[in-house]
C-alpha cells in the first residue's frame, strides 16, 4: 500500500468515529481470516477491526498465546483481501518497541490497533502504560488510529471511577479512542460523561445485553464483538456437521 493511499484509509476510518448520532454507533465486527472479511466487507460494513482471540482460534492458539509474526501475518491478508479500513486488535503490543510495533502495523495495512493495559491477567501501571501509548503515537503520527483498550472491568475492578481515570490519561497521551472493555451497560452513560472522544463498547451476540444500537444510545461511540462472530459462526458449522451425520 502506497503512503498516500495508507493515509486516506486511516484518514476515512478515523472520520467515521466523529459526528455520530446517539443510537448510531460504528458497527465493526471481527474478521478472523480472509473469508470472513471478504463476507463482512461485501455485506456493507464500512471498516473492519480483527480480534485477536478470533485469529488466534483460526491459527490454533489460545486467546493471547499467538505468536507477533504469525498475528502480523493473519492481519495482513486479510487487510489485502479487502478494500475497507481495516484496524487490528495486537494485545499489549508483544513486547515490541513502539516505534517497531507502528512499522509492523503499517506494514500489515492496518490502519489502526487495539492496545491493552494489561498483561498476563494483570493491570498495567496506567501512568506508565500512558507513557508507552505516547511513544507509539510519536512513532505513528497521524498514520494510525490507537484504540486504547481499559481493562479494570475484566481485572475485578468495577469502580467507573477507575476506568474514567485511566481513559484520561490515554487520551492525553494521544489515543484516538479508548474501550473500558466489559463496562455494564448501565454504566456506559457515566464512563460517556467523564471520558473525552470515542467510547469502543463490546455487543455480545447471544441475545444478552444491549443491542449495538442500544449501546449507542448509552453513549458508545462504536461497538465491537470481539470473538463473537467467529464463535457463532463455529456454531453454525457444528449444528451443520450434526446435520450432514
Amino acid at each position: 500500500m502506497t503512503a498516500a493511499r495508507e493515509r486516506t484509509k486511516t484518514e476515512a476510518f478515523r472520520a467515521l468515529h466523529h459526528g455520530r448520532a446517539p443510537g448510531d454507533p460504528l458497527v465493526l465486527p471481527g474478521p478472523w481470516d480472509v473469508a470472513s472479511a471478504r463476507a463482512l466487507a461485501a455485506a456493507g460494513f464500512p471498516a473492519l477491526s480483527t480480534p485477536s482471540a478470533g485469529v488466534a482460534a483460526s491459527l490454533g492458539y489460545r486467546d493471547g498465546e499467538t505468536p507477533a509474526d504469525e498475528m502480523f501475518a493473519a492481519v495482513a491478508r486479510i487487510a489485502r483481501s479487502v478494500d475497507v479500513p481495516v484496524a487490528a486488535d495486537v494485545e499489549d503490543g508483544y513486547g515490541l518497541a513502539p516505534t517497531e510495533l507502528v512499522e509492523r502495523l503499517l506494514a500489515a495495512g492496518a490502519v489502526g490497533c487495539n492496545l491493552e493495559d494489561s498483561a498476563d491477567g494483570v493491570l498495567k501501571d496506567p501512568r506508565e502504560h500512558a507513557g508507552w501509548l505516547a511513544e507509539v503515537r510519536a512513532a505513528a503520527g497521524d498514520r494510525l488510529f490507537v484504540n486504547a483498550r481499559i481493562d479494570t472491568f475484566v481485572r475485578g475492578v468495577t469502580d467507573p471511577d477507575a476506568a474514567i481515570e485511566r481513559a484520561a490519561l490515554y487520551v492525553a497521551a494521544g489515543a484516538d479512542c479508548v474501550y473500558p472493555i466489559g463496562a455494564p451497560g448501565d454504566v456506559l452513560p457515566l464512563l460517556r460523561a467523564g471520558i473525552q472522544g470515542p467510547l469502543n463498547a463490546v455487543a455480545r451476540l447471544d441475545g444478552e445485553g444491549p443491542s449495538p444500537t442500544a449501546l449507542g444510545e448509552l453513549g458508545a461511540t462504536r461497538v465491537t464483538f470481539g470473538p463473537g462472530l467467529l464463535h457463532r459462526t463455529t456454531a453454525a458449522l457444528r449444528e451443520i456437521a450434526a446435520n450432514l451425520r
